[in-house]
């Protein structure tokens, strides 16, 4: 044991080698939004552009969306309700599908957007044709750095969004005295004012845009503060200029009148005003050191390296282009840890969760609105939080699911008669949960219920009971919904949702409307099962509990068609279904993200998994290929996954920024992508960690420190061609551990070889003391030292 030891904390220097490579990069500055730099704290987004004469930051609030508070449900819903389940137990699909149009959808059928603040432009006076330009997004750091020469003077400037302070900060500095000279204004499509401040500031303030037929109603501003050393500052006719100054720190903040989904009283500008007040106390030097050591509190827990770069790191967009040549094992690293990075940047305590954009979007009418798609997009969003250790970034998601409750305990009693509560595919900051977008996508009845799961989630990786005290009654509610209304199809009497569609894919029927598509029945499992569970672990409702295990029990089973796959409809249709290769795989939620299809405890199912992927094939949308690398990762195939990488990392389905692409910009892509890496890394879905479950042939040596898994464990792992050197678990909960690997391993604690059980030829089993750390290497390692 004396001569394995496991890399530990660095000196400094050191540690800061360990981070000095994550750095997306450009020689120019940014021609399109996709080529800008997203900075954010959760609330607020910037997009940076680096333009050496003109730099541009285009600005977003997670609650400046347009309209304002309102109810999308139908009172005339509920009494079409019966038929439309008649129509499609008869199989009259296209009727049901036209019925449920014409009188079942929220009111307006279309949510409102998110929407963009617009931007800030700095015009540089003094600068012409910039020489040995560099810009660049340190994600270690979340700081925007462009550096260049003009005229003689070397210029140089910092951009990031502070989250303890909640403003954009910039410094401007050169390296000759009274060179810092600019013109900043805003722009906006909003209908805004821009007017200065006694104290020398810029503020802009207006109102949201309507949306959806839906007015304005909602409030905003933000204001632009300057601070130079030396120099000159002045505000006239909306535009705030900075002469001869030897550096100067720019505040940006913004906020709106959002108080709730309810509520829009707050006042914007006194808002915006307490943010910069608070910041302008503070030098650059502080501001920067409190950023650094809140963002790599979160950022730093987690360290992966999967090889050695083939060569000195080209510029990002190149990196992409020739990733399909080179497989650089440097861009996975860094499109792995980017996804964390904007997880973080998008998703904090006090903010809105992450939209389909996640904080970052430069329009009033962005595609699908930027709004929440649950179902699929938003949990995607978060699959990462709990293995990639962002426990954090959960509670903006928390909150709104808490939120949706309550507006969907209104959509379940009008739309359907139903107690519990309710949400379809689609909801936005003012919560709406009515079905939406037309019956094709919107006649959904399971989103609430996929949401849920999340609460299940961090339970099992922290074991934190009093969280799932303040959730469970948001669980039992939605599964009280399901007891009210599932209903019994006519030829097994198994329980079924009714109207219902597969995800956003058309049957052969000529429709989507659907009863018990397989995506609802997995969901509905896994919500019954964790209200039973959370039931049992706080002892309370044993009458709903009751009710639950029989509801689980009667659900319909999932089946294997004819074609060796797994069904997507309770009819055998997937062969004959008009788009075989459609980009949402949702029959597959059983295999990915929750555990009931396993290659160990269900082959069969597991074989016919294979089967449904390999009839959909690879090619897809960004996201849905990084839904498809979590699926080959958990089926043990770390070659398929890898091959569905490469085909993400291309200029197809990922930006010059590394943003993924739909195409267009869809940021669950990126967050299930890190997943997926993830889960090719380690797994413990089964409440075992396994090691290296599908690690592909690319990836020989590698080594990955501070992931996250079920029962409370923290793990360090190392291998070298392609096999395990050592791993090292930390028990934070004092759980049993149970460990998975190919070949036979020994376990160690405090120098001491444990002994262990061993359930089957792979796993060790051992209790565990919390706070206690435990080695494991390979036996036949043990056995030669």
């Amino acid at each position: 044991m004396e001569n394995m030891s496991f890399p530990t904390a660095s000196p400094e220097k050191k540690e800061a080698i360990l981070w000095d490579d994550l750095k997306l990069w450009f020689p120019r500055p940014a021609n399109e939004w996709l080529e800008a730099f997203p900075i954010g704290c959760g609330r607020l987004g910037a997009m940076v552009f680096g333009g050496a004469q003109r730099e541009r930051l285009q600005l977003n609030e997670d609650t400046l969306w347009g309209g304002g508070p309102h109810s999308y449900d139908n009172p005339g819903a509920l009494h079409h309700l019966p038929q439309i389940r008649q129509l499609v137990f008869e199989g009259r699909y296209r009727e049901a599908e036209r019925m449920a149009n014409d009188y079942f959808m929220g009111i307006p059928a279309s949510q409102m957007m998110y929407q963009t603040v617009g931007s800030l432009f700095l015009d540089f006076t003094n600068v012409s044709v910039p020489l040995h330009y560099r810009r660049e997004l340190d994600i270690d750091a979340a700081i925007v750095t462009v550096e260049f020469e003009s005229n003689g003077v070397r210029f140089h400037r910092e951009i990031f969004a502070s989250y303890p302070h909640q403003v954009i900060v910039v410094r401007l500095e050169a390296d000759r005295p009274k060179s810092v000279s600019f013109l900043t204004h805003y722009e906006t499509p909003l209908s805004a004012i821009s007017h200065p401040l006694p104290d020398g500031s810029l503020l802009l303030e207006g109102v949201n845009a309507e949306s959806q037929g839906i007015p304005p109603q909602s409030r905003f501003a933000s204001i632009a503060r300057a601070i130079s050393d030396g120099g000159e500052i002045r505000v006239d006719n909306g535009v705030l200029s900075v002469t001869g100054a030897d550096s100067v720190t720019l505040f940006i903040s913004i906020a709106t009148s959002y108080v709730n989904y309810m509520d829009v009283s707050c006042n914007a500008g006194e808002k915006a005003r307490e943010y910069i007040a608070d910041a302008e106390h503070h030098s650059f030097a502080e501001l920067r050191k409190a950023h650094l050591r809140d963002y790599r509190g979160f950022f730093r827990r987690v360290y992966v390296n999967l090889g050695k770069p083939n060569a000195s790191p080209a510029p990002t967009d190149e990196s992409i282009r020739a990733f399909q040549d080179t497989t650089d094992p440097q861009l996975i690293k860094l499109y792995y840890q980017f996804g964390r990075y904007l997880l973080i940047a998008s998703s904090r305590p006090g903010a809105q969760p992450a939209n389909l954009q996640g904080v970052w979007n430069e329009s009033l009418t962005p595609p699908w609105g930027s709004k929440y798609t649950v179902n699929i997009n938003t949990e995607m969003n978060y699959w990462l939080a709990a293995p990639c250790n962002l426990m954090e970034c959960y509670e903006p998601l928390f909150e709104m699911i808490g939120d949706l409750q309550q507006t969907g305990s209104k959509t379940a009693k009008t739309h359907y008669g139903a107690k519990g509560w309710v949400c379809h595919h689609n909801t936005e900051l003012w919560r709406g949960t009515a079905p939406v977008d037309g019956a094709g996508p919107g006649m959904w009845q399971t989103g609430g219920a996929w949401l849920c799961k999340s609460f299940w989630d961090q339970y099992e990786f922290t074991g934190d009971k009093d969280a799932l005290l303040r959730h469970y009654p948001i669980m039992k509610g939605a599964a009280d919904f399901f007891l009210d209304t599932l209903v019994e199809e006519p030829e097994h009497h198994w329980l079924v949702t009714c109207p219902s569609v597969s995800p956003e894919h058309a049957h052969p029927g000529e429709a989507s409307i659907c009863a018990g598509p397989a995506m609802d029945t997995q969901i509905l499992r896994d919500l019954f099962d964790s209200c039973i569970k959370a039931s049992e672990i706080l002892n309370r409702d044993e009458e709903f509990r009751k009710r639950a295990i029989d509801a689980r029990n009667r659900l319909a089973p999932m089946r294997i068609g004819r074609e060796g796959q797994i069904q997507e409809w309770l009819e055998d249709w997937d062969a004959t279904a008009p788009d075989i290769h459609h980009r949402h795989v949702s029959h597959l939620y059983g295999l990915y993200p929750s555990n009931q299809i396993t290659p160990r405890k269900t082959p069969d199912l597991a074989a016919a998994a294979i089967k449904t992927l390999q009839m959909r094939g690879d090619e897809s949308t960004g996201w849905s290929l990084a839904w498809k690398v979590n699926l080959w990762a958990r089926l043990g195939d770390g070659e398929h996954a890898y091959r569905l990488i490469k085909l993400l990392l291309t200029p197809s389905r990922t930006a010059p920024n590394l943003f993924d692409l739909h195409p267009p910009f869809q940021i669950d892509g990126n967050f299930g992508a890190t997943s997926g890496i993830t889960e090719m890394i380690l797994q413990s879905h089964d409440h075992c960690i396994h090691l290296l479950p599908a690690i592909p042939t690319e990836w020989e040596d590698g080594e990955v420190r501070g992931l996250r898994t079920k029962d409370g464990f923290e793990v360090d792992i190392v291998w070298r061609k392609g096999a395990l050197v050592k791993a090292m678990i930390r028990s934070l909960l004092g759980r049993e551990l149970r460990v998975r690997y190919a070949k036979p391993i020994t376990l160690y604690a405090k120098g001491h070889r444990l002994a262990v059980t061993h359930p089957d030829e792979d796993i060790a089993v051992v209790r565990t003391d919390a706070g206690e750390e435990y080695v494991v290497i390979l036996e036949s390692q043990k056995e030669s030292e």
